[in-house]
């Protein structure tokens, strides 16, 4: 499925400057930029900006950044599942999964999480995707917003469902270990039943589940 990426952009009011919210970005642009220091969660900020990169390259890849200047604060990524995990079963060409979610801790006051997932979705884009997260309450940053597990479940909801995204139920084991843990989708109004129901049976994987 050919994807649709049209660029758009936003500038917020932060302190007496402004940042920029922008995406999709390509890799050219992303390779002008630096990473903020405590961009941390998934690996060290130099090396998250090569995966940013490479996803960014990918067909279906898609990367929404916020930028104070050239210095990336925060970004959304979307791609294609992992072939090693469960979601890349059905072999689908239009179910993508919203990734990863980071603000830099000192730029967390102004809900750029939400306005880059918005950004994302403008003029339809993911109209022909089902989209979906999985959330795990060992990649939240408990520590660093004072949070606890389920204010911060609540809190991941809520930015998921500013987009329609909502709440699936499926017997996946890693999701399944913890009851913080969920899945969280978004069809979009142009994907087929045929692919609906086959999510479904990506989903779930025990018969008497259904």
């Amino acid at each position: 499925m050919e994807p649709i990426k049209r660029h758009h952009s936003l500038v917020v009011p932060f302190g007496n400057r402004e940042l920029v919210l922008e995406g999709p970005v390509d890799p050219s642009r992303l390779a002008d930029c630096t990473m903020h220091p405590g961009l941390d969660a998934f690996r060290r900020p130099k090396d998250q900006l090569e995966a940013l990169i490479e996803i960014a390259g990918l067909e279906e890849g898609r990367i929404i950044i916020t930028r104070d200047g050239d210095m990336i604060v925060g970004y959304v990524t979307f791609h294609y599942p992992d072939e090693l995990e469960r979601w890349s079963e059905g072999g689908m060409d239009d179910l993508i999964e919203l990734g990863a979610v980071e603000v830099a801790k000192d730029y967390r006051s102004v809900g750029l999480g939400k306005k880059m997932i918005a950004l994302a979705f403008e003029d339809g884009q993911l109209e022909n995707f089902i989209v979906y997260t999985t959330e795990y309450y060992w990649h939240w940053d408990l520590e660093g917003t004072g949070l606890g597990i389920w204010d911060y479940r609540r809190m991941m909801e809520k930015l998921m469902k500013s987009v329609g995204m909502v709440w699936f139920a499926t017997d996946d084991p890693e999701i399944c270990s913890h009851p913080a843990n969920c899945l969280m989708v978004r069809i979009g109004k142009q994907v087929p039943l045929s692919s609906v129901e086959q999510f479904d049976r990506v989903r779930f994987r025990q018969r008497f589940m259904y």
